[in-house]
């Protein structure tokens, strides 16, 4: 199989570079993945078997709707997404801005089918890449049934949660308060946090929890549910996420580049898939794209020697491998395209809308 013709945008070949010549014969790595989340839901509800559920259900005893989580970088509204949905739909970093797209995660039980909209950190746009991010909150925010603000416990209430605050009380749905990360503070600390979270005079619907333990989410998942509109379902039942398979596959590359890169690279990079192929039963070949904006930031991505593409791709295929089902080869190639950020018709073919 042979890589798609490069696009005439791209830097010249010679800045192209992978992880080493391909091997002869695909190498695997561990078939070990990463644990998934558990879901929240109550596991003692039977599972869902009735046909008049698919494609829909009968509106008459079922809610459905779309819920948004807004808040500044890093308060944890991907783990928060990922912990209700029971499954790894967006990735998660301890870096802002590492959710680009709006990302729409499925939970479906017997009452309700809970659409979550797990959303980039709001800010100040500065380039043609955050504009869009910010473009795309504003517009979920304004479509959906219900907003939830994620607040970082750990940071408490600053100007950012404010100010997202104020556009939430202009906006036609239900705001609840969800404060994240409350496993890490003291009983002093809940306290004010919880009080500046009251201040914020977005209702009384405010819900201490832990996304990354767990804790909370069920009291909260049940208000959700309880605030959206009677109506069919809006994805079939087994469903957990809206996201295109290419772009999924992508999203786990460039998490494992976010986790072992700093500074600027971590914002710099962003991932394509080229190609998808399928040549066996138990095999899948993945051809990748890593663009940055510079040739430092590309020789940082490589490493000396290639040691840094080589534990990317280590890492990136056990993901893979556990989304695909199958064993993965990885070929992840490191390209420069300069100011992609600010390249609309970069941001096009990546899908960043």
């Amino acid at each position: 199989m042979t890589r798609p013709e490069q696009d005439p945008s791209d830097e010249p070949d010679e800045e192209r570079t992978g992880d080493g010549p391909p091997p002869r014969e695909p190498v695997y790595g561990p078939d070990d993945g990463v644990e998934l989340p558990v879901p929240v839901y109550d596991p003692t509800i039977p599972p869902l078997t009735d046909p008049d559920l698919e494609g829909g259900g009968e509106s008459g005893s079922k809610r459905s709707g779309f819920v948004a989580f807004a808040g500044r970088p890093n308060a944890g509204k991907s783990t928060l997404t990922n912990a209700i949905v029971g499954a790894k739909v967006a990735i998660t970093s301890d870096k802002p801005q590492t959710t680009r797209r709006a990302i729409r995660g499925v939970l479906t039980r017997p009452d309700a089918q809970l659409v979550i909209v797990d959303l980039p950190g709001v800010q100040k746009p500065k380039d043609s890449l955050t504009g869009r991010m910010q473009r795309r909150v504003d517009s979920e925010i304004r479509d959906a049934d219900v907003q939830v603000l994620v607040l970082n416990g750990q940071e408490g209430v600053g100007p950012g949660d404010r100010y997202i605050a104020s556009q939430l009380k202009q906006q036609r749905g239900t705001t609840v308060i969800a404060v994240n990360k409350m496993d890490t503070l003291n009983r002093a600390q809940e306290l004010a946090v919880l009080t500046a979270a009251a201040n914020l005079e977005l209702g009384d619907d405010i819900f201490p929890i832990s996304a990354r333990k767990g804790h909370g989410i069920q009291p909260l998942l049940d208000h959700l549910v309880g605030l959206l509109p009677r109506g069919p379902f809006f994805f079939p039942i087994d469903e957990s996420s809206d996201q295109p398979q290419h772009v999924l596959l992508a999203e786990l590359i460039r998490e494992q580049i976010i986790r072992r890169t700093f500074q600027e690279v971590p914002h710099a990079v962003e991932v394509a898939i080229e190609e998808v192929d399928r040549p066996g039963d138990n095999l899948h070949i993945v051809l990748a794209n890593a663009w940055v904006e510079t040739p430092s930031q590309k020789g940082i991505l490589i490493g000396a020697g290639g040691k840094m593409i080589r534990n990317i791709g280590t890492a990136a295929r056990k993901e893979l491998q556990r989304e695909l089902g199958t064993k993965v080869h990885l070929d992840l190639q490191v390209k420069v395209r300069r100011n992609w950020r600010s390249d609309d018709a970069a941001l096009d073919r990546l899908e960043i809308d």
